[in-house]
């Protein structure tokens, strides 16, 4: 069994799935701090100063000073604010690994010429047959050379 792992582990897809959730964390902290450090006070700028991980609304119907102090009362909250500041990261962090993978796929190199075709059609009956068939199997039909 010991031996099945270590063949299973070491295939290289598994080790690629390893390395690719190791940079994942990684570049979700950048992303993250992009999001939080530099978009949103930007955005908050543009919008008025609103800090939308502060917009919230107390569903007992009190008045509270910041989505902090609700919390601490235990109110019951709709805190939309959040759900919008994650809206904004899935966005911005969707973009980002589009433009990476447009550059990938810029870089990578084309696999070679598509291999050669091994079959065509019957020009009679449209079924699949071997490439140097002179006699179609289907419809009885003799092909051009």
């Amino acid at each position: 069994m010991f031996q099945e792992f270590k063949k299973f582990a070491m295939r290289g897809n598994v080790l690629d799935l390893a390395i690719g959730v190791i940079i994942g964390a990684a570049f979700g902290k950048i992303v993250d701090s992009f999001v939080r450090d530099i978009f949103t006070p930007l955005l908050s700028l543009l919008t008025g100063k609103v800090d939308f991980k502060s917009l919230f609304w107390a569903l007992d119907g009190k008045t509270y000073e910041s989505l902090d102090a609700a919390k601490k009362a235990g109110a019951p909250l709709f805190a939309y604010g959040n759900f919008i500041q994650a809206i904004f990261d899935f966005l911005i962090i969707s973009f980002v690994i589009f433009l990476i993978v447009r550059q990938v796929n810029k870089f990578t190199k084309p696999q070679g010429p598509p291999p050669a075709a091994t079959t065509k059609e019957c020009p009679e009956c449209a079924s699949i047959i071997a490439l140097k068939a002179k006699k179609c199997p289907h419809c009885a039909s003799l092909l051009p050379a």
